[in-house]
Parts: structure tokens; sequence; C-alpha cells
């Protein structure tokens, strides 16, 4: 499969860079029948926009999808859905002067040691202007599994800097500009970005992305494990620094006995545990509790004041980078991570659907013979 491409069953592949024409994204496998529309794909990818709030890239880009192909009657058709947004914002003129140089954090010098070319201009394929075209097959994912089971896809800012998100309330995320369900911490956060603004500096942060009504049985056990193929696609969005479900790192500092999640059944009769630290997967394999996945991003590379490098001719130069860059890149990244989550999501409920009448004629004559009624794992 391409480098541009992701996903088994429902893939997708993008194209078009930061300075260029377009960006866009061409999505196969997408089921036939799902309801779908531009102002739908909208709404995500103006969560995602550039100047949107005081905390993000004063850049302006409307940011219009167009739907080209895949779709009739307002409904997908099961045939690859073209998707493609115009560039217009953007002043290459600002980076005229580092064309030559190898920014700190910046994916420069790999690009030319990978490629011996890039395109300066807004840094390209490794620009986060990409990303958009993610958000909108993200946008088809999120519609589909809500179509198919119900199931949700939910993200937030967790955390920016050392300022951490204590409660959650889904209902104030998108009422404030840094996307926290903390309403106190969002405006801490907000304060400690405008901060990082005023000091030709950046900041970075953490992205929790919550899956609910998954049902069991999503994923493999050896390399199509589900929560590799999550931390595979999240890793892939620029400036994450690394990926944790459940407990994640702080479950190393746990015993085994407080961290092991004990299975019950509800009043319904439903598998359940009474906790979940293992975080909705168990052996690479959804188990029907929520799936929480943190991201962690990186400070913003490209920062106003001096710093110390190297040329294309390894000398020494000194670096400022102009132009209008974000202090903080989580709040846009919310739409982002949700978006690659889905898409995961939909493209493992696929693969489990190829799977599932084999499964039930094992389970059900094993479960029938001890007088078990089989429980149905997907919708």
């Amino acid at each position: 499969m391409s480098m541009n491409s992701s996903g088994h069953l429902f893939a997708f592949t993008t194209f078009g860079e930061s300075h260029g024409e377009a960006v866009g994204v061409v999505v196969d496998g997408c089921p036939p029948g799902i309801p779908i529309s531009e102002e739908e794909i909208q709404f995500d990818l103006d969560r995602r926009r550039p100047g949107q709030s005081s905390v993000t890239t004063p850049r302006k880009e409307a940011d219009q999808i167009k739907i080209y192909s895949g779709l009739m009657d307002g409904k997908t058709t099961g045939t690859p859905i073209m998707m493609m947004v115009f560039n217009g914002d953007h002043r290459s003129r600002d980076y005229s002067k580092i064309k030559d140089q190898y920014r700190p954090m910046h994916a420069d010098y790999t690009y030319d040691m990978r490629f011996g070319i890039r395109d300066y201009r807004g840094g390209g394929r490794s620009s986060a202007r990409e990303t958009l075209a993610r958000v909108a097959a993200g946008a088809i994912a999120k519609k589909a599994l809500k179509q198919i089971g119900n199931i949700q896809v939910i993200g937030h800012t967790l955390s920016v800097g050392t300022i951490r998100a204590e409660t959650f309330d889904a209902s104030v995320i998108e009422e404030n500009p840094v996307r926290c369900a903390d309403a106190e911490a969002a405006k801490k956060m907000e304060e400690f970005i405008l901060q990082m603004k005023k000091e030709q500096d950046s900041c970075g942060g953490v992205v929790q992305v919550v899956a609910k009504n998954v049902p069991a049985g999503l994923g493999s056990p050896t390399y199509w494990k589900l929560k590799a193929e999550l931390a595979s696609g999240l890793m892939g969005i620029n400036a994450v620094q690394g990926v944790e479900y459940g407990s994640g790192f702080r479950g190393a500092t746990m015993k085994g006995s407080e961290h092991n999640d004990e299975f019950i059944t509800d009043d319904n009769g439903d598998v359940r545990t009474k906790t979940n630290n293992h975080g909705g997967i168990l052996g690479g394999i959804s188990t029907g509790e929520d799936i929480i996945v943190n991201t962690a991003f990186k400070p913003v590379s490209s920062l106003p004041r001096a710093q110390n490098s190297i040329n294309t001719s390894l000398e020494a130069v000194s670096v400022q980078t102009f132009g209008r860059h974000e202090k903080c890149v989580v709040p846009r990244a919310v739409p982002i991570c949700e978006a690659m989550v889905a898409v995961i999501l939909l493209d493992h409920w696929l693969i489990s659907q190829a799977y599932q009448q084999h499964v039930s004629l094992v389970r059900e004559p094993l479960l029938a013979s001890k007088g078990i009624q089989p429980v149905t794992p997907f919708p």
C-alpha cells in the first residue's frame, strides 16, 4: 500500500501540500447507504480549520469541502468518495528566508535525507494541513459508526502544559476555544497559551478520545491488534510524541492487584468490567468497555525567536521562523484525533463482519451445550 494511504477495508488516500493548489482525500471501502452531506463534513473541518480563535494560527482558510464522487441522493454508494479543499491564504514568501536552513525539530533535514528534495513552503506534505483530509474521512467514518451501532467518538483537551482537566462535561467542549471538558481548567489553558504568544514561545498538551458503545470483538491478537492500529494512526499525526490507552504509563507504577479489571455481568446479563484500566482493549481486541486513548503533542517547533542550527551547506546559522504559526496545536488536534480513531474503528468493524458468521457457527453450539444463551457481540 502507498505511504499516503491508510486502512484495510475502509481505506483512504490523501493528497496535496500546504502551499499547493489543494488538499484532498479519496475514501474507498465505505459501506453504501450511509447518509452524509458536505455540511456534516464541514462541521468537523470547521473545528480543525485555522483562524478560528485567539489561541490558533491567524492563517485564514475557509476549508470549504467539496464532494466530487461516491454519493447519490445524499447517501454513499459504496464507490470511492473523492473530496477536496482548495488552499487560499498561503504566503510562501514567509518561508523564503529559511528555504536553505534546517529548522530545529522540523522535518527539513529528514526530508532532504529521504527524498533529496523538499518543499520548504510550509513543509509541503509534512505540514499539518494534510490532516484536513483525515478529518474529512473521519467525518464519514463517524457517521457510519453512529448508524451501524450508535458508536460515538468524543475528543477533548485533557491537558495543556501542566494544566490538566479534573472534571468531564461533554457539553462544554465546544463552548471554549481550547476544547476542554472542564470549564475552569479551560480558562487557565487559554490564558497559558496566550502567555506563550507574548513570550514568543509555545507549549504542548494531551488530547483524549473516548469511543463509546464499541462492541466486543474488534481487532486481532497479533499484527492487527486494535491498540497497535490506534497507536499507529495517532502517531502518524503531526507533532505527536506518544500514545497511551487505558491506564497508560501510570499502569506501570501500579500493582497487579490494583490494575486488574474484574469481570462481572450487569443487570442486562452483559459482560462488563468493574474498572477500565485496560482502556477497552484486551489482547488487541475490544472488550465492549469505553476505548480511552490519550495522545501527547509536543510544543510547536516554529518559533519567532532566534535558534541555532545549520543550513544545507552545513554552515552554522541563526534561524527565525516567520509566518502565522500556532502556539499550541492541541485545540485543533481534537477533531484530528477523533477522525483517526473513527476510521480505524470502522475499518475493524468491517473486518469483523467477514468473521461474524464463522464465529457464530463455532460459538453457538458450544454455548448451547452448556445451556448458555449466546451474546451477540456485533450490532
